[in-house]
């Protein structure tokens, strides 16, 4: 092998230690630089949205973030060169974050009016998982999404509930306070149902009479029982996994529960037989 090619090799390696992993002094450095910087362009990209500070510092603030957007830059292209599997990486939903957060700043000096684009560089926040390594918690989602997807049905029956209740109660109070007192139409009472019921409370409607305003108050605690429902649901399903998967028959050949249809027939197979050996 040519010895450039070995050094190339060797320098892509080293590469790869340091940016990807952080099991080395020159790695920990390195996330330790990355988390300081990242922090700091988030916080200048929060300065500049004051008028005042934009005012006074505004070429401070500017220069600043190019220079913030040249490191990204470079640690981007670092990373496309250390990547062991480019497309992977680039693709990956860490890859795509740092691909977003440097293109604002080059899109608006292309396009005039892409300055409002410059704050998604928050997103840079979104590589402190990577540091933290925090990446490897993001398998529990799994468990969250089986409770979520068995919980679909018990609350889209609640929702279907509150969507009659709030379409009742707001018709009531159109016909209690009338169009002098705000309710102009149903679908406005029905607005202000929602509000009420989530224990928003805009205040841009309010009831004027004493019914209404009973009415008002009924809803108000109902919506405090109602608000806890859906997590009630939702955390009922994710504290008992078996409910939220479903129980899968256990093979009794085996004793796993991974066959699922195949260890039902099995076992109903061996009770047959079992049957007809007795009799």
């Amino acid at each position: 092998m040519d010895a450039p090619i070995v050094l190339r090799f060797a320098i892509r390696e080293r590469l790869y230690k340091i940016i990807f992993e952080a099991d080395t002094i020159a790695g920990r450095t390195f996330d330790f630089l990355l988390f300081a910087t990242i922090i700091a362009s988030v916080v200048m990209a929060m300065l500049s949205s004051v008028i005042e500070i934009r005012i006074h510092y505004g070429k401070a603030l500017y220069w600043s973030e190019w220079g913030f957007t040249g490191l990204f830059t470079v640690e981007y292209c670092l990373r496309l060169i250390a990547a062991k599997q480019l497309q992977r990486y680039a693709f990956s939903f860490l890859g795509l974050v740092d691909l977003i957060a440097i293109l604002p700043t080059y899109i608006s000096v292309l396009l005039t009016g892409a300055h409002p684009l410059v704050p998604i560089r928050v997103l840079r926040l979104l590589q402190i998982f990577r540091i933290f390594k925090l990446t490897q918690f993001l398998q529990e989602e799994r468990k969250l999404l089986l409770a979520l997807i068995a919980s679909i049905r018990k609350i889209t029956i609640f929702l279907y509930t509150i969507l009659i209740l709030v379409i009742v109660i707001g018709s009531c109070m159109y016909l209690i306070e009338g169009e002098n007192n705000g309710f102009t139409t149903i679908p406005q009472s029905i607005y202000w149902a929602i509000v009420t019921l989530s224990t928003v409370g805009y205040g841009d409607i309010a009831p004027q009479t004493a019914l209404g305003k009973l009415l008002a108050a009924i809803i108000m605690l109902l919506g405090y029982g109602i608000i806890a429902v859906p997590t009630g649901i939702v955390v009922s399903d994710l504290s008992h996994p078996k409910s939220a998967a479903g129980s899968t028959p256990i093979c009794n050949n085996c004793g796993a529960r991974e066959h699922g249809q195949e260890a039902s027939a099995l076992s109903k197979l061996k009770t047959g037989i079992a049957v007809l050996g007795v009799l």
